[in-house]
């Protein structure tokens, strides 16, 4: 497996001839939307939403637009400006912040539903300049999401971990600042297949219910919702929507809240009409 990380720091590596072969790429497409569908199931959310998620190292979108398909409200922030130059070209529905998640992030306690990472969280590992200490940035990061979230509310992180040191590093972190959970491996026997997912929980819910850490794929198994991502990337690489946003009712006043609490000016007011079906003109 390559290592882009030891080749430059990512806001480098991921510059604007990187950024758009990674986002053309329908293989990466592929890829990229089974592992965020998987990191969503994984994040275990109940049926009522929609929910308010952070997509950490967002990069061009590719995960937010599975998040949009599924319904849910989402912020991303990323480190290189190549990327999220192509995900404001592309108009996507998540707020974007440019941020490197070493430094920490800086959102409000419990803004958070949960929290998704795809193929990022080692590059946190690599001290590309003399000053970044893995562990320092590594502790900053993990201690400021965790107050970020909701309680009870997960983080997901897919990685590829160089060494067993590499993952013990990381969990003993996580743990250190709060967090629970563990490591989920899916396809464990298969060098081609196989996928590690952190799986995190930021305390226990208000329910008092007991978080579980979930079980792993293995063999033939496949999660739920990841069966279709092959139908999915193929109607979009045709022009087609494969499933239709839950942009109902409680998505639009959701969506209103959220803006409020920002600050954004303008926002139109609740009504008896918001979200309500309009005849088509003809």
């Amino acid at each position: 497996m390559s290592r882009p990380e030891h080749i430059a720091p990512p806001e480098f590596f991921y510059g604007d001839t990187e950024a758009k072969k990674y986002t053309s790429s329908s293989r990466i497409a592929a890829i990229q939307a089974e592992m965020t569908l998987r990191a969503v199931e994984l994040l275990n959310l109940p049926e009522d939403g929609p929910y308010y998620l952070l997509d950490i190292g967002c990069g061009s979108g590719l995960s937010g637009e599975i998040l949009d398909e599924d319904g849910h409200l989402w912020a991303g922030m990323d480190i290189a400006p190549a990327m999220l130059d192509i995900a404001v070209e592309k108009d996507v529905e998540g707020d974007l912040f440019l941020q490197d998640i070493g430094q920490g992030i800086g959102f409000r306690p419990g803004t958070f539903d949960g929290a998704i990472s795809v193929s990022v969280l080692q590059w946190l590992c690599n001290a590309d300049k003399a000053e970044n200490k893995p562990r320092y940035r590594l502790h900053r990061f993990f201690s400021t999401l965790f107050m970020s979230l909701q309680r009870g509310a997960r983080a997901v992180f897919q990685f590829y971990p160089e060494s067993d040191g590499q993952v013990e590093m990381i969990m003993g972190i996580a743990m250190k600042c709060g967090f629970t959970g563990g490591l989920v491996v899916d396809y464990p026997n298969s060098k081609k297949a196989r996928k590690f997912y952190l799986c995190l929980f930021a305390g226990q819910s208000a329910q008092g219910a007991k978080q579980e850490l979930p079980r792993g794929l293995d063999g033939e198994e496949r999660a739920a919702g990841i069966s279709y991502t092959e139908t999915r990337i193929h109607n979009k690489a045709s022009g087609k929507k494969s499933r239709r946003p839950v942009k109902d009712t409680g998505y639009i006043l959701k969506k209103k809240e959220l803006a409020r609490k920002r600050g954004k000016e303008g926002v139109p007011l609740d009504s008896k009409y918001t979200g309500r079906k309009r005849k088509p003109r003809f």
